[in-house]
């Protein structure tokens, strides 16, 4: 009996020798989660009623991921800034982070304009006194640049982790981290206690995620319950439009990108992030995917401070499905308002948006409050129209957080290629299958390390020098 356990490495089919590591069960979770979305959309159409009040399971699920984002950018930006040699070289980062988001907000937004206008979705509809106050709802308090700039400073240290303003972590956690990189030798301590609230926090993440099909369930149960079919029927124009623009600009414009300068299939790359992919279309939220996208970039072969940066920031500043969004929706409402906007309006309101859009937050319905927004202070006059789409805007959320997350993954890659924190040749075996992710810690702890037993547990072998 004993023999075949302890068989040495030549007798072994694969050759690795000892125990086989044991097999993860994750699998059935993510069966369990598709299983979920079905059973929430047939009980959504069977039994509407009821199955909006489920919705709030949906909820629920989404607090608790919610719960655990701020702990798992504060850990890992810690780690990866407090960590490398050189402040400069996280200014780099955040400094070409931010250039580059700009630059693909702008496509985005030019691109829904483009689409817009070849479809002009929004010709023959009605605008009823009910759908315009729907309209008016979603119009919030306006934010000037000053207040979003201010926002970003929490009350204190500590609240920085409870506010739920993802920037006032992001501060904080940097302003840690360089004070924990200016301390040198003596930061090395607080570093290896971080490094071990990391692996509390992701132990954490994958316990709370055996709650996913529950949530999945509640969600599409409840989002199908209150929509219906008629709704998706009179305005299939505009919903199927908006999902084709978000695929041909993942799949052409961040899929060239990613071929052209870091050599990467945009399909493998998907591919790798399938789980994620699932998890919001199944809440509708790409927040909920946001620390295992941490985990998985920094499994590819991305170095921490490269990943600590881009990725939190990308949620805040690089929102392309939001983008194509808030142009194809403001074309769709003036078109059916009987007010098409002009070429200078339209590029007068491009401009507009990229202001607007700039902390449009990743969770469902941010996109339809930032249009709201955008309206009420660029055209004021349009705003009733929000209404027309305020029945489909739940499954336009789909897209919009998938091309979201499809875009920061890429983002993270490509400031990774550029700043010479990208190990490719790692990225090439795990997107190939041949270095799959724990699912069980999220973390890498298990890897042998090249300088030897004694590295601290949260040391990369693949991090590049840097």
């Amino acid at each position: 009996m004993s023999a075949t356990t302890d068989a040495a490495p030549s007798d072994r089919p694969d050759g690795s020798g000892g125990q086989a590591p044991p097999k993860s069960r994750t699998h059935y979770l993510y069966i369990a989660v598709i299983a979920a979305v079905v059973a929430g959309i047939v009980v959504g159409l069977v039994a509407p009623d009821f199955a909006t009040e489920l919705a709030f399971l949906g909820e629920a699920f989404v607090a608790l991921i919610k719960m655990m984002i701020q702990p798992v950018i504060f850990v890992t930006i810690v780690i990866g800034v407090g960590s490398v040699a050189s402040a400069a070289r996280v200014g780099k980062v955040g400094g070409l982070a931010l250039g580059y988001f700009l630059t693909m907000s702008t496509v985005a937004l030019a691109i829904g304009l483009v689409v817009g206008n070849l479809l002009k979705p929004g010709e023959g509809l009605d605008l009823d006194e009910e759908v315009a106050a729907a309209g008016q709802e979603q119009a919030g308090e306006k934010e000037s640049t000053t207040d979003f700039l201010l926002g970003m400073i929490p009350d204190s240290l500590f609240s920085a982790l409870t506010s739920g303003e993802v920037l006032q972590t992001l501060l904080v956690a940097l302003l840690v981290g360089f004070a924990l990189q200016a301390m040198g030798r003596s930061g090395e301590p607080v570093l290896a206690v971080f490094g071990h609230l990391q692996k509390l926090v992701f132990r954490v993440l994958a316990m709370v995620m055996w709650a996913a099909p529950v949530g999945a369930f509640g969600a599409m149960a409840g989002v199908v319950g209150e929509t219906g079919v008629d709704a998706l029927k009179s305005l299939a124009v505009i919903m199927i439009g908006f999902y084709a623009t978000c695929l041909i600009f993942v799949l052409l414009v961040l899929g060239t990108l990613l071929r052209v300068f870091a050599g990467v299939n945009i399909l493998k790359l998907l591919k790798y992030l399938g789980r994620e992919f699932l998890l919001i279309v199944s809440t509708s939220s790409s927040e909920t995917a946001l620390p295992r996208l941490i985990a998985k970039m920094e499994h590819a072969g991305i170095d921490k401070p490269t990943v600590g940066v881009v990725v939190p920031t990308g949620y805040s500043f690089n929102l392309d499905g939001t983008a194509i969004y808030l142009t194809m929706a403001s074309l769709f409402i003036a078109e059916a308002l009987g007010d098409p906007l002009s070429i200078g309006e339209q590029i007068s309101l491009l401009l507009f948006m990229i202001i607007a859009s700039k902390g449009a937050a990743g969770v469902s319905g941010a996109g339809l409050a930032t249009l709201a927004g955008g309206l009420s202070s660029h055209r004021p006059e349009l705003l009733d129209g929000v209404g027309l789409i305020v029945g489909i805007d739940r499954f336009m959320s789909e897209a919009r957080a998938l091309t979201n997350f499809a875009g920061n993954a890429v983002a993270t890659v490509l400031v990774g290629h550029w700043t010479g924190g990208l190990d490719h040749e790692r990225l090439d075996r795990v997107l190939a299958g041949d270095a799959p992710f724990d699912e069980t810690t999220m973390l890498d702890d298990d890897e042998p390390v090249e300088t030897g037993g004694n590295a601290p547990t949260d040391e990369r072998v693949t991090t590049p020098a840097g």
